[in-house]
């Protein structure tokens, strides 16, 4: 009734600190070479690239914006198609 909106985006694979820290601690836990669980999890992204700050940026600009007014009660998986495959 106010025109309060909420939404959520669930990004992907994020090419950042927080993935190089993602893979060192899967590294410890599996055994895996470092890099190796970046590389397998970019390896299956549908558009062949990990995501960058930016295209999260993009997707959150759009729920900020008057675009999205009539959206509310999502989820937006922004993967670049990792999930759906």
């Amino acid at each position: 009734a106010d025109g309060i909106t909420v939404n959520a985006y669930c990004p992907g694979v994020v090419g950042t600190d927080m993935w190089v820290e993602i893979d060192k601690r899967f590294a410890e836990l599996t055994g895996a070479a470092e890099g190796e669980t970046y590389d397998k999890f970019v390896g299956g992204i549908a558009l062949g690239r990990a995501e960058t700050p930016e295209d999260v940026a993009g997707f959150v600009s759009y729920l900020a914006g008057t675009d999205a007014d009539y959206m509310t009660g999502q989820a937006g998986l922004i993967d670049g198609g990792l999930v759906y495959r």
